[in-house]
């Protein structure tokens, strides 16, 4: 999920929560104390501008005031709830980075001692400019030097074992006809742009895009010293149009048959000739051991290997060696002197997210070494550090036990569903009750064997790093899987529905306002609770229901109950689709079908969690309905958020979630038990005209 959110004062806080919401003061408390711990409000809007009724707009109504109040700092793209806690979340660890560096003493393990060297490296702008381009000259050098195709294959061997962006990739992962071992897979974009489309479309985005990437690309290769002009230039965006050409577009990427597909090295060598598969495998480290010529693997897009054969057939070295350098220098320039990071910023942050001020030093390191959802190689090192402070054994437990309350919420709901067949009821059943769930952090963290890191050389440690992840990975080949190995940091913001069926909610979004083991339980369901009811219906949406209950791609769907669902799935798709988030353009309601799906039931099971709850408590009904009520402004606090045109118009284009106000506004709309609880009549914008729903 993808970062400031401004206090409201004190006093404005309690009046109108209490006198809006006419909740009794115990509830309001607890639900203040989370808001407030994260440096956020809870006031509906009012002063300023008309406040809309909770009938009329449900978002605005919670949020207006702080939207209208607050202002997008110029390093931000976005900020709101998620953004406020990641920010917090990020300091808490530049903070006990900074006493790690001063203390020696603390980096009393193999990761933390990795990490004060790598973050250390990159947190010194003179260590970078002392570098220079040291650690790519190598591969430069190579590319300089590329004189026959006959080298292509072991050139691209080096981008894909140092992770550089390439066109071709390589990544280990649980086979999904058998989730008990291991598959490679080959896959890879190799592109430039946001996007395939972004190259396809004539648009004036699409258009300002290109050109900005353009002289991003110009910018590059003459910070190298490569000789650069415009022919060359066109050239490379008539290169990566073919590979993007090649590629599935996001809407189709989404359907799990559509990217299983299996090939031998002998299989793909005949389909694509023009590459030598077997000496790029084998060059970037897959040995005969981890794939034999006759062996599987998962190929998900064949047309984009085609398209990479047939590059390497025809496309001139001339070419190659232009897109090579860009590739490889866009991949180190966070890592680089200043003028790499000044226009790796301009072009990814400026030009597609609108920012005009970078972030902090230490926080763009904290993300790098981390990444957007803490899957990079030493990301875990982070989430180490994180733990130690921010993730108790009574938080752990109250979080189990609302994973419970959904869970059974869900069982619930899936016996009331009038649509399907006691048969497939059967198996949703059993899928659901094998559903596991991870929570906070690992048991035991990765002992980093085999990697030394220089103090000196942070973009030299990048690529160390990245060829050490690939390396562990591959080693993970002949082994069974894990189902209880965590693949992501603890310190994100951010929950999964993981593979091998599986939740996971890692610490860093288990603090308030999601979740404070302090707060109501109207407030934690509201919160966190709705996130837990989202990532469960993630293993039942669009993409996960093909899945069966060990996480095999396996239809255990009756056809006419699969009919039903894909007939109630287009109406979700069609109902999104009329959203309007900026003047013409509009969620695409198919491309974020399966978080859209995962909205509209997580919320309902959260609100069923709590009743439960409310049941054990035997509240009385006025405390229930106020319950109900901190229930649904709690949640529209989390979703609120202030972001920038271009970083929306990104999203839209590029993502799979609707934006925060729609994760309002939609499933509320659809959902009785909200009308019910705010008197909310047929006509009012808050009430669909022709609900839908799934789960």
């Amino acid at each position: 999920m993808p970062r400031c959110a401004r206090s409201a004062p004190t006093g404005a806080i309690l009046r109108p929560m209490n006198s809006i919401l006419r909740l009794p003061a115990r509830h309001t408390l607890a639900l203040l104390t989370a808001a407030m711990a994260a440096g956020l409000s809870l006031t509906p809007a009012q002063a300023t501008e008309p406040t809309p009724s909770a009938c009329a707009d449900f978002y605005g109504h919670i949020n207006g005031q702080w939207i209208s109040s607050t202002e997008l700092p110029a390093d931000r793209a976005r900020i709101g709830s998620f953004d406020q806690l990641a920010i917090s979340n990020t300091r808490q660890l530049i903070r006990s980075l900074d006493k790690l560096l001063a203390d020696p003493k603390q980096q009393n393990t193999p990761g933390l001692q990795l990490l004060a060297a790598w973050y250390g490296s990159a947190l010194d702008p003179a260590t970078a400019k002392a570098a220079g381009l040291k650690p790519a000259q190598p591969l430069l050098q190579r590319i300089a030097s590329l004189k026959d195709r006959s080298e292509l294959p072991t050139l691209l061997a080096e981008f894909t074992r140092n992770r550089l962006g390439g066109p071709v990739g390589m990544f280990v992962m649980a086979d999904n006809q058998d989730v008990r071992r291991h598959i490679l897979s080959v896959g890879g974009s190799g592109i430039g742009l946001p996007d395939r489309d972004d190259y396809l479309k004539t648009d004036p985005t699409s258009q300002r895009l290109q050109g900005a990437y353009r002289a991003y690309a110009r910018q590059l290769l003459a910070l190298s010293g490569a000789a650069v002009d415009d022919a060359a230039i066109d050239a490379l965006m008539a290169f990566e149009k073919a590979l993007a050409e090649s590629m599935l577009t996001a809407v189709e990427r989404r359907n799990p048959q559509a990217t299983n597909h299996r090939r031998t090295l002998q299989a793909l060598q005949t389909e694509a000739p023009g590459l030598d598969w077997m000496a790029w495998a084998r060059a970037a480290g897959a040995t005969a051991d981890h794939l034999k010529p006759d062996q599987d693997f998962m190929l998900p897009q064949p047309r984009h290997a085609q398209a990479v054969a047939r590059l390497v057939q025809d496309a001139p070295l001339s070419t190659w060696q232009t897109y090579l350098r860009v590739r490889l220098l866009d991949a180190l320039a966070p890592w680089l002197d200043e003028p790499f990071q000044a226009a790796s910023f301009e072009w990814k942050e400026r030009v597609q997210r609108g920012i005009t001020k970078a972030n902090p030093r230490a926080e763009q390191l904290v993300y790098l070494i981390g990444g957007r959802t803490g899957w990079e190689p030493l990301a875990q090192t982070l989430g180490e550090l994180f733990v130690r402070e921010s993730f108790s054994p009574q938080a752990q437990a109250r979080a189990n036990a609302m994973i419970e309350d959904v869970r059974t919420a869900m069982r619930t709901r899936i016996d009331g569903l009038p649509w399907m067949t006691p048969a497939t009821k059967q198996r949703a059943q059993e899928k659901l009750a094998s559903l596991s769930a991870q929570i906070g952090g690992p048991q035991k963290w990765p002992d980093y064997s085999g990697l030394t890191l220089d103090p000196k050389d942070p973009a030299g440690n990048f690529m160390k790093v990245q060829a050490w992840g690939h390396a562990q990975r591959l080693a993970d080949l002949p082994k069974p899987t894990d189902r209880n190995r965590w693949d992501t940091s603890p310190h994100i913001v951010n929950a999964f529905a993981a593979g091998q069926n599986r939740i996971v909610f890692p610490a860093g979004i288990l603090q308030p306002p999601f979740f404070d083991v302090k707060a109501s339980d109207a407030a934690n369901y509201g919160g966190i609770g709705m996130v837990i009811g989202h990532e469960i219906i993630h293993h039942f949406d669009d993409r996960g229901r093909q899945y069966d209950a060990v996480g095999n791609l396996k239809d255990w769907w009756e056809p006419e109950d699969a009919a039903a669902y894909k007939a109630r799935a287009d109406r979700v798709a069609d109902f999104y689709s009329r959203y309007e988030v900026l003047p013409g353009l509009r969620i695409n309601g198919r491309q974020m079908l399966g978080e859209n799906i995962s909205d509209l039931g997580g919320i309902n099971i959260a609100f069923d969690a709590l009743q439960l709850a409310l049941k054990r408590q035997k509240a009385s009904p006025s405390d229930s309905n106020a319950a109900a009520r901190q229930f649904f402004t709690a949640n529209a606090v989390i979703w609120r958020g202030k972001q920038r045109n271009e970083a929306l118009e990104q999203q839209i284009r590029t993502g799979q979630h609707s934006p925060g106000p729609f994760r309002v506004r939609g499933p509320l709309s659809n959902m009785p038990a909200f009308a019910q609880t705010f008197g909310c009549k047929p006509g009012d914008g808050m009430v669909a005209e022709d609900p839908v729903s799934v789960w």
